[in-house]
């Protein structure tokens, strides 16, 4: 491990390949494993959508729309969510946890499990 693994710098690449790098010193932190996501683009243009799906359908109750249209559309939202998080899911499988897994990190496996408990829920 390097002497800037060991004070938390972390790498992230980007899905156009620019890699970015930062620290949490000083913050706590839950685990010391690099990151390395190659869909964080594609999770933020999923999440800005569902945003905007969430407002739109914060304008129909507004406005006095059917329920029955108001929890369909709830219904796809909840839908657009689930699948951001398992893009999410597979992408800390393929990256962090494999990183982890390498550096003998059980701390984040354990990590793992008790997010996709809460996930599943």
């Amino acid at each position: 491990m390097s002497t800037e693994e060991k004070h938390g710098t972390h790498k992230h690449v980007l899905e156009d390949g620019t890699v970015v790098e930062h620290t949490h010193e000083g913050e706590a932190h839950l685990h010391n494993h690099t990151h390395s996501h190659t869909h964080t683009k594609a999770v933020l243009n999923r999440l800005s959508r569902a945003i905007g799906h969430l407002e739109s359908i914060r304008r129909m109750v507004e406005s006095g729309r059917d329920c029955t249209e108001v929890l369909i559309q709830l219904s796809a939202v909840k839908a657009a969510i689930n699948n951001t998080g398992k893009v999410i899911l597979q992408d800390h499988i393929e990256h962090c946890i494999v990183d982890a897994v390498e550096e003998g990190d059980e701390k984040a496996l354990l990590e793992l499990n008790k997010a996709i408990d809460r996930f599943v829920k």
